[in-house]
């Protein structure tokens, strides 16, 4: 009898997702501790996002959103997590699976982690359109699917 084998991929990705669960927890119980914020980006073509018809026009593929000054009712349930964001003065309730977020970053402690596209799958990272810098570090320019360099906040 043949033995299936580990991906090891998938059980990492799993991981890897689970601690992004644990830490969104934490935040919704508790607040943001200290100096830590997160950048996330998430596709938002992906089954179960739940953005505003506005939003997913200004974003039909990818977001960033921000969760540092001021959001609200951060909430994780099950396979997603929702939170309330500003956008324009515009409060808008968003509700993200976490198979949708392709990156978490918290640049407070230089902390990153990039997901599959398809968890479990083999796809490239280095297929990824390359991330842009903007040094305006507001949720407006960061709202348009940038990914945040982790080498800006390192210290040399």
């Amino acid at each position: 009898m043949a033995s299936r084998g580990f991906n090891y991929g998938q059980l990492m990705q799993r991981a890897l997702r689970g601690l992004l669960v644990e830490v969104l927890t934490e935040v919704a119980e508790n607040g943001l501790p200290g100096d830590h914020h997160f950048f996330i980006t998430f596709d938002t073509a992906h089954p179960g996002v739940d953005i505003s018809p506005a939003l997913m026009q200004r974003y039909p593929s990818e977001m960033t959103i921000v969760l540092q000054d001021w959001f609200d009712d951060l909430a994780v349930a099950g396979d997603r997590f929702t939170v309330t964001l500003n956008f324009g003065d515009v409060p808008e309730r968003l509700v993200i699976p976490f198979d949708a977020v392709r990156v978490f970053v918290d640049p407070s402690v230089e902390f990153g982690l990039r997901f599959d596209h398809h968890e479990g799958s083999d796809d490239d990272p280095d297929d990824d359109p390359e991330p842009t810098e903007d040094d305006d570090e507001t949720e407006e320019n960061h709202a348009g699917g940038d990914v945040v360099r982790l080498d800006r906040f390192r210290r040399n």
